[in-house]
């Protein structure tokens, strides 16, 4: 078996100015405070002899790898982002960055989105990537308008209640 993966689908390369520092902020907690502290772990680990039964020794090695490997992905990411910080010249129309109330045609149920880059999604919260098909589905959309969306669960038609730029 081969360690090859197929190459990720690109996503798109926009951020909020809020998610770009979290970004940043991660990189360099990451860089300056996590890794410094692991590779001293892994030192002294190394230190007390046999590496092969030194479980010590096998977990920080493990952890230096995903500490790695997250550095060299957003050593790459976080220059290749655009912020985006000003609204649309029309408000009442869905882009990047809005705050969506959507409401479900079949149930009446509501919902409220936030259209956000994929880095810095957050379902808890209701931030939805820019890629997902939700949000492709509602882009340029208006007030009262109304869309269909092909969700996972299936075909599904809403009518966009309210959009809101935070400020």
């Amino acid at each position: 078996m081969s360690r090859w993966r197929p190459p990720a689908e690109s996503s798109t390369a926009l951020i909020t100015r809020g998610g770009h520092e979290r970004l940043k902020a991660e990189l360099d907690e990451l860089w300056r405070v996590r890794r410094p502290e692991v590779v001293k772990a892994l030192a002294a680990a190394a230190a007390e002899g046999d590496r092969s039964e030194n479980a010590e020794y096998t977990y920080r090695k493990k952890q230096l790898g995903e500490i790695d490997r997250r550095v060299r992905y957003l050593s790459k990411r976080v220059p290749a982002l655009r912020v985006i910080e000003t609204a649309p010249s029309d408000p009442e129309s869905v882009f990047f960055g809005a705050v969506v109330e959507l409401e479900n045609a079949a149930s009446g149920e509501c919902h409220r989105y936030r259209i956000v880059g994929p880095d810095e999604t957050d379902a808890k919260q209701g931030w939805i990537s820019i890629d997902s098909p939700l949000a492709r589905a509602m882009l340029k959309k208006r007030i009262d308008d109304e869309f269909d969306a092909q969700l996972p669960a299936g075909p599904q038609r809403f009518a966009i209640v309210d959009v809101q730029y935070p400020g």
